[in-house]
């Protein structure tokens, strides 16, 4: 019985550690994959915690959820997987033929290091504007926590899908300035006192489509500033929730919902299918790897994972499975 080296989760209370499992063995729709980079992020750590909601609870098994590497015939390839016990962050890992995209075969190392590490933050943004929204072209887009790596790439994505104005708003002051670098029009932190802030806040009420990374209080007091100062309440404003860094529920009246023309969608695993994911993918895989939207990894050789690299989320850790 073939083994390899993979980060392994045992139980819900520790960080995943470094030893041998056993190598998978492909199913009819599957190819063997030989991993080359897999990343870890918020969805990866709650999997591996039991926080998220997709979390399994059959130990052991390999955590990571996407990757590249190559096929057996050495062609590189993105991949996704978010059922099977072996995750990405492995030597080897096994998925659906159906949820493997073929990268350029002249790709670098270092362009799959970028894929490996960009591809989650991006897709968040990109499925919910292209599959949610549509065209964006002379349409003003707010994200709401826009310092985070999903938020960064988010910016780019709207500006690449012909947003006409891009507003950003967080907390984190210095990453806000990166942010008017990666295509913002205008920011906004969350962090000025309540009466400046408002009057900014409704500059923005507007506006035609709304990220949310945040949700919570913080959505919640937006909701009940912005939307009674809309000019024109028959205007569409599509709010998508895609994550809850501020909060997991808020309180939302009826009449909200009565009183303006309101579409509140989510986007997140699960509201896609698997098709949908990899008939988006190879695009967006290659504007990451030629260098059309930005991100700079922080790559660590597997042999490295400890509980640090594990959870440090102040950037984007790619685990390299080189030897």
């Amino acid at each position: 019985m073939t083994e390899i080296k993979a980060a392994v989760v045992t139980d819900f209370n520790h960080y995943p550690k470094l030893t041998n499992f056993t190598a998978p063995t492909p199913a009819a729709n599957e190819k063997l994959i030989n991993v080359e980079a897999a990343a870890v992020y918020n969805l990866v750590r709650g999997r591996a915690n039991g926080s998220h909601y997709s979390s399994t609870t059959k130990f052991p098994f390999i955590p990571g959820v996407d990757g590249v590497g190559r096929l057996t015939d050495g062609n590189p390839v993105y991949f996704f997987n978010f059922d099977g016990k072996h995750g990405s962050i492995a030597e080897q890992t096994a998925a659906p033929t159906n949820q493997i995209v073929a990268l350029p075969s002249n790709i670098t190392h270092q362009q799959m290091v970028k894929v490996a590490a960009g591809m989650n933050p991006a897709m968040s943004s990109w499925m919910a504007l292209v599959l949610r929204v549509g065209d964006l072209t002379g349409k003003d887009v707010l994200i709401m926590g826009v310092t985070g790596e999903a938020g960064k790439m988010a910016v780019q994505i709207a500006k690449h899908l012909g947003s006409k104005q891009i507003i950003g708003v967080g907390r984190n002051r210095e990453k806000l300035a990166d942010v008017k670098k990666l295509g913002a029009t205008k920011v906004i932190s969350l962090l000025d006192d309540p009466e400046i802030l408002k009057p900014a806040l409704l500059k923005t009420a507007n506006v035609d489509v709304v990220l949310d990374y945040l949700w919570g209080d913080v959505t919640q007091n937006y909701l009940q500033n912005i939307l009674p100062a809309r000019f024109d309440h028959s205007k569409e404003l599509t709010w998508i929730e895609i994550g809850n860094m501020a909060g997991r529920s808020l309180d939302l009246p009826g009449a909200v919902l009565r009183s303006i023309n309101l579409l509140l969608v989510g986007s997140g695993l699960g509201s896609f299918s698997n098709t949908a994911y990899a008939t988006q993918f190879k695009k967006l895989a290659e504007l990451i790897a030629h260098g059309e939207l930005t991100i700079k990894p922080k790559e660590v050789p597997l042999s490295e994972l400890n509980e640090k690299n594990w959870l440090d989320n102040s950037q984007r850790t790619v685990y390299t499975m080189k030897k």
